[in-house]
C-alpha cells in the first residue's frame, strides 16, 4: 500500500494503454491524407475506397486515444502534485499549448473532414485531412517537449525562495522548445509512428490481397488492395531506415546526458573500451549486474552506439558501478549515501532489446511484400498472409517497450540532473514528486477503476478495428483505371 509504488504503477499502466494508440494516429493520418490526395488528383475510385476504409480505422483509433489520454494529465495534479508544484511553471506550458493549439487544430479539421464529404470543395476537403496530420504531429512535439525537459532540463532556474524550478523567461521557453533531446526524441517518435502505421496498412492490405485472390476476386486484390499495400510497404521501409538513423542520434545523446540509463541497458558494471552489444545474457539482473555474463555479443557495437567508435580510447563507456560512485559523491550529502541511482536492470536491459528486436517483423514484411507484389503481381501465399497478421502488432509492442525503456531507465529521477549552468539545481527524485496527502488506498481504488475501464476500452477498440478490417470494402463498379462509378458503400459512414 505504498502510495509511491502504487502511483508509479498507475501512471505506467495508463501511459502504456494510451501510447498503444498514439503511434497509429500520428502515422496513419498522413497516409490517409496521401490516399485522399491521390483520389483528388487522379479521380481513380480505388483511392476513394482506400481513403474511406482506412479513414474509418483512423477515426476509431483517434476517439479511443482521446478517451485514454485524458486521465494522464489529471494524475499530475493528484498523485504527483509535489512534482507539479516543483516544475509546474515549466512542464505545464507545453501541455497547455498542446491542448489549446494542436489538439483543437486536429479536432476541428477532423470534424470538417468527417462531415465535409460532398459539402466542401474537393481541394479544401483534402486540405482538412492534411491539417489533421499536421495537428497530430504538432501535438506530439509539444508533449515530447515536456517529457524531454524531464530527461534533460534546460531553460530553467531554481528559485531558492519558493524552492521551485521556474522558466527563465522567453529565452528559457525557446530553450525548452529547441532542446536537443526534444529534437532527437521527436524525430525518432514520428519515424516510429510512421513505421507502426506503414506496417498496419501493409499488413491489412496484404492479408486482403491473399484473401481476395483465394475467393476468386483477383481484380479487387489488384485494383484496390495492391496499391494500398504498396503505400504501406514503402512507408514501412522508409520509416524503418529513419528509425535506425534517429535512434542512433538519440542513443548518442542518451550516453552523454543519461549514462546510467545506457550502462544499465547493457548491464555494464565496470567501465571499459570497445563494449559489445549482448544478444544473450545469463545471471541475475534483479538488483545488480555483478555475476552477469554476456554469452553472445556483437563486438564494439554498444561503444559505437554511444561514441561513434568501435575501438580505441574514445570507445570507453562508464559502467553502472562507476556511475553509482560518481552520483553518490555528488548528491550523497543531500540524499544520503545509501540511495541507489541505478534503474531496474532487468526491465531496462530487456526493454531495450525488445524495442529493437521486434522491429525485424516490420522489416520482413516490407521486404517480402515488395518482392511478392513487384511488377503488378498479386499473391495467394498462405505464409505471406500469416506474416501480415504476425507483423501487425509487433511495432505497437516495440514502441511501447521503447517508452518503457525511456521512462524506467530514467529512474530514480523524475527530473534528471543537468550539470550545465544555470539548471544545475533543477532535479527531482521520483520519491520526492509523489503527493504527500493522497493515500495508498485512494491510489489503489482509482488504479483498479482505471485499469478495468481501460481494459473495457481496449476490448472495444480491438473488436471495432477487427470488425471493420474484416468487413473490407465494396469495390467500385467502374474499371480500375476509370474516373466514374458510384461511391463505395461503407457501413461506418461519415
Amino acid at each position: 500500500m505504498d502510495p509511491l509504488s502504487l502511483a508509479r504503477w498507475q501512471f505506467g499502466i495508463t501511459t502504456v494503454y494510451h501510447f498503444i494508440l498514439v503511434p497509429l494516429t500520428i502515422g496513419l493520418a498522413p497516409l490517409v491524407a496521401i490516399m485522399h490526395t491521390a483520389w483528388v488528383r487522379t479521380g481513380h475510385e480505388r483511392w476513394l475506397t482506400l481513403t474511406k476504409f482506412f479513414g474509418k480505422l483512423l477515426l476509431i483509433n483517434f476517439a479511443l486515444g482521446i478517451a485514454t489520454g485524458i486521465v494522464q494529465e489529471f494524475q499530475f495534479g493528484m498523485n504527483w502534485s509535489e512534482y507539479s508544484r516543483f516544475v509546474g511553471d515549466i512542464f505545464g506550458a507545453p501541455l497547455a499549448v498542446e491542448a489549446l493549439a494542436a489538439f483543437f487544430l486536429e479536432s476541428t479539421f477532423l470534424g470538417l473532414w468527417i462531415f465535409g464529404w460532398d459539402r466542401l470543395p474537393k481541394k479544401l476537403h483534402v486540405a482538412c485531412i492534411w491539417l489533421v496530420a499536421v495537428g497530430t504531429t504538432v501535438s506530439a512535439y509539444w508533449i515530447l517537449a515536456a517529457n524531454s525537459w524531464m530527461q534533460h532540463p534546460v531553460g530553467a532556474v531554481y528559485n531558492p525562495e519558493t524552492r521551485r524550478a521556474e522558466l527563465d523567461g522567453v529565452r528559457g521557453f525557446f530553450a525548452v522548445m529547441t532542446n536537443n533531446t526534444l529534437v532527437a526524441a521527436f524525430s525518432h517518435t514520428v519515424a516510429t509512428a510512421l513505421l507502426v502505421a506503414g506496417t498496419f496498412v501493409a499488413g491489412v492490405c496484404g492479408w486482403w490481397i491473399v484473401r481476395s485472390v483465394r475467393a476468386g476476386r483477383s481484380e479487387e486484390a489488384r485494383a484496390i488492395w495492391r496499391p494500398g499495400a504498396y503505400i504501406g510497404l514503402v512507408a514501412t521501409l522508409v520509416a524503418g531506415l529513419a528509425v535506425i538513423g534517429t535512434g542512433d542520434v538519440q542513443g548518442k545523446l542518451m550516453f552523454a546526458q543519461q549514462p546510467m540509463k545506457m550502462a544499465a541497458a547493457e548491464a555494464l558494471c565496470q567501465g571499459e573500451q570497445s563494449v559489445g552489444f549482448s544478444l544473450l545474457t545469463i545471471g541475475n539482473l534483479s538488483n545488480s549486474c555483478a555475476g552477469v555474463h554476456h554469452v553472445i555479443q556483437i563486438p564494439g557495437l554498444t561503444s559505437f552506439l554511444g561514441t561513434g567508435t568501435f575501438t580505441g580510447p574514445d570507445s570507453h563507456l562508464a559502467g553502472v558501478d562507476d556511475l553509482q560512485a560518481q552520483l553518490t559523491a555528488r548528491y550523497g550529502d543531500q540524499f544520503g549515501t545509501d540511495v541507489s541511482y541505478q534503474p531496474n536492470l532487468m526491465v531496462t536491459y530487456w526493454s531495450f532489446r525488445l524495442m529493437i528486436g521486434l522491429g525485424i517483423f516490420s522489416a520482413a514484411l516490407a521486404l517480402a511484400g515488395l518482392w511478392l507484389l513487384r511488377k503488378g503481381q498479386i499473391t495467394d501465399s498462405t505464409w505471406f498472409s500469416r506474416l501480415c497478421l504476425l507483423a501487425l502488432p509487433m511495432p505497437f509492442i516495440a514502441a511501447s517497450f521503447g517508452w518503457i525503456f525511456t521512462e524506467i531507465g530514467r529512474q530514480p529521477w523524475l527530473v534528471v540532473p543537468n550539470p550545465a549552468s544555470p539548471v544545475n539545481q533543477v532535479y527531482l527524485l521520483t520519491q520526492q514528486g509523489v503527493s504527500t496527502v493522497v493515500s495508498g488506498w485512494t491510489v489503489l481504488a482509482s488504479m483498479i477503476i482505471f485499469t478495468l475501464l481501460y481494459a473495457a476500452l481496449g476490448v472495444i477498440w480491438f473488436f471495432l478495428m477487427r470488425r471493420y478490417v474484416r468487413e473490407g470494402v465494396e469495390p467500385p463498379t467502374s474499371p480500375a483505371d476509370g474516373t466514374t462509378g458510384p461511391e463505395p458503400t461503407l457501413s461506418f459512414a461519415y
